[in-house]
This record gives C-alpha cells, sequence and structure tokens, in this order.
C-alpha cells in the first residue's frame, strides 16, 4: 500500500480513479470533485458502529463493523478491478485512516495496487484552503448593474479562448433574490469550494483570468476568505449598456419561469422595494408584463449596484459604456481592455 499526499492525488487525478470510501451521507456534504462515492459503510451502518464505539468501545465497534462489511467483501473487489487502471487505484476516507486502511488491504490482497491519500479528506481541504490564500492568479473581474449581461459576455469570453471562472454556475445561483430561480439545488459551501479550486487548478496562472462581480454570498454559498480578498484588490472593468437592453436580457431569463417563484423573489425584497413598488411588480407579474416586472426590479438592485461599487477595493477601475449589447464584440473589447491594464 503507498501512501500519497493531497498535491500527489490531484496530480494523478486524471489519470487513475479516485474512490472515496465515506458514507454517501458525508460525500453528499462535499468530496473531492472527480471521485466515485465506494462507501464501506452505509449511512445507517455508520451511525450504528458510531453509536457502539461511544457506549462500548473501539473493540466492539470493530468487531460490529467487520460483521456488517464482510458479506460485501467480494463486491468491492470486483467493482474495483473494473474500475481499476492497469492495477492502480487511489482512494481515501475522512482523516486516512481505519476506512481507507481496510479497504486498500482487502484491494492490496485481492491483487491491485492501491494508493491511499495520507491524511484523507481532511489533508485535501487544509490544502484547498491554502490554495486560495497561497495560489495568486491574475484576475480581471467584469462588473455592471444587473441586466447588463455580464454572465453572457464571460461565455462569450471562453469561447474566444479566454480563461474564466463562472462563480454562478459553480454555485447554480445568480447572486440576486431571484438567483435560484431556473437553477439546480446549490451545493454546500464546502462543495462550492472544492469545485472552485478544480477550476483553479484548471487554469494557466501567466494568463489572464476573468470573473463576474459578486458578493461573498452566492445563494447560500460564500467566497472563501482568501479568494476573496484577490477578487477585492484585482482590477475591475465596469460595464454599462442601454436600459433597454438590460430589460430585453432579464426578460429573457425570467419569462417563462414559475411565476409564484418570481412573486416570492419580490417580496423577499418588499423592504427595499416598498410596498407600491411591490403591488406594481406583482400585478405586471399577474398580466405577463415581465418587462415592466424587472423594470421595477432595476429600481432596488440599481441603488444596491452603485453603493456597493462606491465601496469596492479594487485598486483600478475601469469605467466603459456600451451603446449596444453584442456579448462577442463586447468580450473583444473587454479582453483588450484587460491587456492593455496589464
Amino acid at each position: 500500500m503507498q501512501k500519497i499526499t493531497p498535491a500527489d492525488m490531484l496530480a494523478q487525478k486524471s489519470q487513475l480513479p479516485l474512490l472515496d470510501v465515506r458514507t454517501p451521507a458525508e460525500y453528499e456534504r462535499g468530496h473531492i470533485p472527480g471521485a466515485i462515492n465506494f462507501p464501506l459503510f452505509s449511512n445507517e451502518e455508520r451511525v450504528i458502529i458510531g453509536t457502539l464505539y461511544k457506549k462500548k468501545g473501539k473493540n466492539l465497534a470493530v468487531e460490529k463493523g467487520l460483521e456488517l462489511v464482510g458479506p460485501k467483501l467480494a463486491q468491492f473487489v470486483k467493482s474495483a478491478k473494473k474500475l481499476a487502471v492497469n492495477q492502480e487505484i487511489m482512494l481515501h476516507c475522512w482523516r486516512g485512516g481505519m476506512r481507507s486502511g481496510s479497504m486498500a488491504w482487502l484491494f492490496e490482497t485481492a491483487g491491485l495496487r492501491p494508493k491511499v491519500l495520507q491524511g484523507g479528506y481532511k489533508a485535501y481541504r487544509q490544502l484547498v484552503h491554502r490554495d486560495f490564500s497561497e495560489r495568486k492568479l491574475p484576475l480581471k473581474v467584469l462588473s455592471g448593474a444587473t441586466g447588463s449581461g455580464k454572465t453572457i459576455i464571460l461565455h462569450e469570453m471562453a469561447k474566444q479562448g479566454h480563461q474564466v471562472i463562472d462563480l454562478e454556475k459553480l454555485a447554480n445561483h445568480k447572486g440576486s433574490s431571484f438567483g435560484a430561480i431556473g437553477e439546480d439545488p446549490q451545493p454546500v459551501t464546502e462543495h462550492f469550494e472544492n469545485l472552485l479550486h478544480q477550476r483553479i487548478l484548471e487554469l494557466d496562472p501567466s494568463r489572464p483570468v476573468w470573473i463576474e462581480n459578486e458578493s461573498r454570498g452566492i445563494g447560500s454559498v460564500y467566497i472563501p476568505q482568501g479568494f476573496w480578498e484577490q477578487m477585492q484588490t484585482a482590477p475591475l472593468i465596469n460595464i454599462s449598456i442601454p436600459q433597454k437592453n438590460r430589460l430585453d436580457i432579464l426578460t429573457q431569463i425570467y419569462t417563462g419561469e414559475d411565476p409564484a417563484l418570481l412573486q416570492a423573489a419580490f417580496e423577499r425584497i418588499k423592504k427595499k422595494l416598498g410596498g407600491q413598488n411591490l403591488k406594481k411588480a406583482l400585478q405586471a407579474l399577474q398580466e405577463g408584463d415581465y418587462h415592466t416586472a424587472a423594470e421595477i426590479a432595476l429600481y432596488y438592485y440599481d441603488k444596491a449596484y452603485a453603493y456597493g461599487l462606491e465601496k469596492n477595493k479594487s485598486r483600478s477601475i475601469e469605467m466603459i459604456d456600451f451603446d449596444y449589447f453584442e456579448a462577442d464584440k463586447m468580450a473583444q473589447v473587454l479582453t483588450l481592455a484587460g491587456q492593455a491594464e496589464n
């Protein structure tokens, strides 16, 4: 059995399968991107063993674990052999302890060459947080009022070969009261951090990396502190587009979505919007007038955006006004501006 560091594991992850032998519940809370859940114990079995450990001690808990795992051993080996590459396979548990050690012993006995992550998932998470602070990227922050099409422009930049981190895609949230509408359920913050770290590892640190200006909280997840500090001081390019284009973009995004979800989103910003504006917005939704509803929403979001821009700590802020919205052309203009800033 070979033990490997988190850095070694990440370097080999594209060539070798990585098995996460923790329970499905642990895996669901957060896991190494690309890892395959290969649980030694089910959620229920882990509870039984944990309770026995606390009440009766380690020896009885181990005996119970062996009793529960025994009938599964043959299937574990068969499944692992199908996944292994040239008989090699990587695996981990929470701390690199009994679960991964036991599974590695089994695999080795069956003729495989297992590599166990030293320190387990806990050590990987420590590396993730260290990298957010220490791994510096040449970030370029794209800013603009709600409905300016920033995400659309970032996607166009990516098509043109530029490096982009799409935080809203990683978070499954568009970052406003309306942000969850039309999106998959959000990951927990822990797994959002893992996904962000994976994306960072895919990037060339010698080339600019474009990212959208966000609040630290994106729905229910939070940008990790070290990376957030990099975003706060990175050069920022702020765009503006005509109001008509902004309303068209928002209308296109939300037309066809569940009116009840839109109504709930408006009600969440009632205090900032004001009772009369809320009433008008809800009436517009009932009439299918999404254009008017979007216009009312911008009344609130434009004030919040202006305040945020005023408080921005970027070392460099450039304002670029467009009298049109054509994402491909705007992406070219912005990337040229970003190069000039260097």
